[in-house]
């Protein structure tokens, strides 16, 4: 499954941006305060609606009134087209109402995308608002000629829970349980340096956490589980890091985990504690995008920070790889060295007029493609301000 349509209506400073034909790995840039983060974070609120409810997702960001757009009344809407596993483009519609005080789903919708060309209005497999709506039990003879829908009535036990949640869980909705299989394994990285520094329980993890506390039992893992995996994670680190010839995840006396990198230089390993921000990084990343199970969605802000630029091209291929393994990748980066490594198919930025940020498609843009032919290079481009409307001065 792969996202091909993203569209924010009255979220924070999204009142309403399009990001249309994305690929694979895409790249966000835009200057401090023109709204990456905020993209990022209506990512985890969509997943965080699944997770747990609409109500608790808004709560956590400070109630309706801090979510929706300055001057705005909503709803907050959120429309992603994705192209399932049979090869159908299909729709999710998501908009998030108020009654008497509380955020609840105000309408809820997943279809197929109608073709250019085709009659017939396409099939709504759900179609959901305030907690009441149907959904479709037949659809395996969609569009087979003279096929007509067969609808079923259902009633949420909450009006502020999603009903692909509930739905998702059974056979007769596969689209359904689709969708909902990829919200729920979307990774929104959230690393923090200073957690992955501390010791962890002992065990395994089988995919490195949103906060990377866990990075010792994901190391351990692939060591276990994907012993070439890892090999190749210690390949790039001694190739990258200067001195560094070992990385284990060893027991502690209280049966904890700690990692433990080891210097050629020296006898005794140095613990993750003691080591550079940039090792730890480095390390989590690498961890992170060899995952033999990518994530449908991956989505990273400014991976850059405490990397050395040179660096970087090296990390954007890695992105990119990970893509071609199946998970889509979407990175924020102020950084010129890493758009380098982008594509203009690749790269959007954002521009905030007004107190609301639109988004622009490098590859829309002829003026990029013209600098591209003569030989510039896309961060030199971003440096010079020749992404219109993103430079801040």
């Amino acid at each position: 499954m792969r996202i091909e349509y993203l569209e924010l209506r009255n979220y924070r400073l999204f009142r309403r941006a399009k990001w249309s034909r994305l690929p694979p790995f895409t790249v966000i840039v835009g200057a401090n305060g023109a709204g990456k983060s905020t993209l990022f974070d209506a990512l985890s609120f969509l997943k965080e609606c699944l997770t747990e409810n609409v109500s608790q997702a808004v709560a956590r960001r400070g109630g309706l009134r801090e979510l929706v757009s300055r001057g705005e009344s909503g709803p907050v809407g959120i429309t992603v087209k994705f192209r399932e596993s049979g090869g159908r483009l299909a729709t999710y519609l998501l908009e998030i109402a108020d009654r008497a005080g509380r955020p609840i789903v105000g309408r809820e919708i997943l279809r197929y995308t109608r073709r250019r060309g085709t009659a017939g209005r396409p099939w709504h497999f759900l179609d959901f608002s305030m907690g009441r709506g149907t959904a479709i039990t037949n659809e395996a003879v969609y569009g087979q000629e003279g096929a007509t829908e067969e609808r079923e009535e259902r009633v949420l036990d909450d009006p502020s829970t999603l009903a692909i949640k509930g739905l998702g869980q059974f056979r007769e909705f596969p689209v359904v349980s689709e969708f909902r299989s990829l919200l729920e394994h979307w990774h929104i990285s959230d690393f923090q340096i200073s957690n992955a520094r501390q010791t962890s329980d002992a065990g395994l993890s089988e995919h490195l956490s949103t906060s990377g506390d866990d990075i010792a039992q994901a190391a351990a893992y692939l060591y276990e589980h994907h012993p070439d995996r890892f090999q190749r994670v210690l390949e790039l680190m001694r190739r990258r890091v200067p001195g560094v010839a070992r990385v284990e995840a060893r027991s502690t006396e209280d049966g904890r985990l700690v990692l433990r990198f080891q210097d050629g230089s020296f006898q005794d390993p140095f613990i993750a504690r003691y080591v550079s921000d940039g090792t730890i990084k480095m390390f989590a990343y690498l961890i992170l995008l060899h995952d033999p199970k990518p994530h449908p969605v991956l989505a990273v802000e400014e991976p850059e920070n405490q990397l050395y630029p040179r660096l970087l091209s090296e990390l954007v291929e890695e992105f990119r790889d990970y893509a071609r393994r199946g998970g889509q990748v979407f990175v924020s980066t102020h950084s010129p060295e890493f758009i380098n490594g982008a594509n203009l198919e690749e790269i959007y930025w954002l521009v905030k007029e007004r107190g609301f940020a639109t988004v622009q498609r490098a590859a829309d843009s002829e003026l990029l493609h013209g600098l591209l032919k003569e030989g510039d290079v896309p961060g030199a481009l971003w440096k010079q301000g020749l992404f219109e409307g993103a430079d801040p001065r």
